[in-house]
């Protein structure tokens, strides 16, 4: 397993049209997340990157959103996305699509992410699956020189497990897009829908992007009473002793002779 951090920065894409199929990925996301928005309750919602900020989501109850960038396009705050200018625990809900893949240190990113989340906030991802058609072009020596293949694709078994080191509850883990993304897919072609159909019922853990939705979980601490022992009392026990009281020189010179007659 090649480890998480990176020794150089990978290319990042500015925008969805910069990968291929990038605006059809954008779309399924949306498509997926359509149900959750109106179970995200709070007051602010954090779109981590330009990807993420491009992302619609006017149905999400959540109606103040922060879209975070490294750069002016589009973005409402300038700032590294491992680095928030954010106080802890000030953030209802983050969305961050496909963002660990061109990142120097994901965990990092989460960690960070976790830092500005209130306890019971929700925690986005999106990503491109290795184990999928998409991801065997990272094979290809010319393909790995292309968005998105340029960055690291992590399994989403792999993103589960840092989220579940970090307290997180697994609530959604969908896979979709059952293609290689190389090539421009119409999405109203029959055959393209059947493929899909398909796919999702039988092949659905090979899909080329993953989708998870995971809820912090912070566990208070319960106070541990210390168990005081009451302390016995002391009881003296009652013997017969040669004290003061009971020593007569008398009686000790009269058993003096009897013992020398």
């Amino acid at each position: 397993m090649k480890p998480a951090l990176a020794f150089d920065s990978p290319k990042k894409p500015k925008q969805w049209r910069d990968m291929p199929n990038g605006e059809l990925i954008a779309q399924s996301i949306e498509q997926c997340l359509l149900p959750w928005w109106p179970r995200f309750f709070g007051y602010h919602l954090l779109k981590l990157g330009i990807l993420s900020g491009a992302i619609n989501s006017e149905e999400s109850m959540i109606k103040h959103q922060v879209i975070v960038g490294e750069t002016n396009a589009n973005a409402q705050v300038v700032a590294e996305i491992d680095d928030l200018p954010f106080l802890e625990h000030s953030v209802d809900a983050c969305l961050l699509t496909h963002g660990l893949e061109f990142a120097v240190d994901p965990h990092h990113i989460l960690r960070e992410a976790d830092r500005v989340l209130i306890p019971n906030g929700h925690l986005i991802i999106s990503g491109f699956n290795p184990i999928s058609l998409a991801g065997l072009n990272q094979l290809i020596p010319f393909r790995r020189q292309e968005l998105p293949w340029r960055g690291r694709f992590f399994t989403p078994m792999r993103v589960k497990d840092w989220l579940h080191l970090l307290g997180y509850e697994i609530i959604e883990d969908k896979r979709f897009l059952f293609s290689s993304l190389n090539s421009t897919i119409n999405p109203k072609n029959w055959w393209h829908k059947l493929w899909q159909r398909f796919a999702s019922n039988y092949l659905s853990a090979f899909g080329s992007v993953y989708l998870i939705i995971a809820k912090k979980r912070v566990h208070p601490l319960t106070p541990i009473r210390p168990k005081w022992q009451i302390r016995p009392k002391f009881n003296p026990v009652k013997v017969t002793t040669f004290g003061p009281s009971n020593f007569k020189p008398d009686n000790f010179n009269s058993s003096n002779s009897t013992s020398s007659k």
